[in-house]
Order: structure tokens, then sequence, then C-alpha cells
């Protein structure tokens, strides 16, 4: 059986949401609010939805500041910031995956994994020919799609330059990665979306 997820409350929109899909902060020692993109660091965490308007709207109207009962110092850049540290978490997530032999990249290596059904996911760069990544149908189900990142995301990690086709197996790495690239697809709505099947 499935345990449930622990579930936090937004600062900017009010809803509660399962964790995995909110951005934790706390207030760093010099009272700037600081991004716990692995929810690890010590402190009172304060939770906003993972998208760049939500934590924007929580910068601009002071949000941080009421949830931390305290005067903070949000920094101006800290949407870019989240989505940076989010799009490293992502790459990192992909490299273990690789090294676990559970992740390829690679056109013919990613084909196989998908005509064999060993694949949970499509990875294909947002920057790729568009008449190769339609000859690749990614797996059947939700969240089986991710099509925003960049070929250099994509390259970190494979330890290459470019990547513009790649595969995860299942299991709990597949998980884990997905799940980070949901977050990130708050902060690249024009560039793509994480989503099902095509």
């Amino acid at each position: 059986m499935k345990k449930p997820q622990p579930e936090r409350r937004c600062i900017a929109t009010g809803q509660t949401e399962p964790a995995s899909g909110l951005v934790r902060f706390v207030v760093g020692p010099d009272n700037q609010i600081v991004p716990d993109i692995m929810g690890k660091l010590p402190g009172r965490g304060i939770w906003v939805s993972a998208d760049a308007d939500a934590i924007g709207t929580a910068a601009q109207k002071g949000l941080f500041s009421r949830a931390a009962k305290a005067s903070v110092n949000v920094p101006d850049d800290l949407v870019e910031q989240v989505a940076q540290a989010l799009s490293r978490r992502v790459a990192e997530t992909l490299a273990l995956a690789r090294k676990a032999g559970l992740a390829v990249a690679g056109y013919e290596k990613v084909k196989t994994l998908l005509v064999t059904d060993e694949a949970a996911a499509l990875f294909q760069a947002k920057d790729g020919s568009d008449a190769m990544k339609k000859k690749l149908r990614a797996p059947s189900g939700d969240a089986t799609y991710v099509n925003w990142l960049s070929a250099d995301e994509l390259g970190l990690a494979f330890g290459r330059d470019r990547v513009i086709h790649a595969a995860i197996k299942p299991g709990g790495l597949s998980v884990l990665c997905l799940a980070e690239a949901a977050r990130l697809a708050g902060f690249r709505r024009d560039e793509g979306k994480i989503g099902a099947a095509r």
C-alpha cells in the first residue's frame, strides 16, 4: 500500500497540495529567504507552489514575511534561482539513473527501450528536430513525456554536450526524476510540458 504523501499549504494560492508539488523555503541566518529544493535545510518551512507566478506573487506581496512572522529579505532573482536549482536537480536525478543503468540517451537506444516496453518515460529536447522527435512515441500513461528541457540540459545528465532523446526505466529514480521534472514545468509553461503520451 502506498504511503500517503504529506501535504502543505501554499502561501500564495492558499491551496493545500502534496509537498512534492511545492517548493520549500527557509529563512537563512541573514534573514534572507532561501530555496530548499531538497527539503533538508534546518528551520521552519515556508511552502509555495512550484510555479513562477506563485513564487513571484509571494515575493511581491510580502507573503514570505507574513509566513515567517518576521521581516525577511527576498532576493530579486528568487524565481530564477528556483528554476535553475530545479533544472540542476532534474539533471542530477537523470545522471543517477544513468549511472544505475536505468536511463539511456541517443535515438537508437531510446527507440529500443520504447519498443520493448522497458521505458517509464521519454525525454526529448525542446530544441531538437521535430521530424526526428515524431518518430518516437512515449509510453502510455500520465506523466510519461517531458519535452521542454534543452539539449544542453539533457546533455548535462549524460556527460555530453547535447542530448535530444533520452528515456528512463521504471523504478524509484524514475518516480523522483519525473516529480522533479513536474516541479520545473511550472517555470517553463511556454516551452513545453510534462504530459501524457502523444
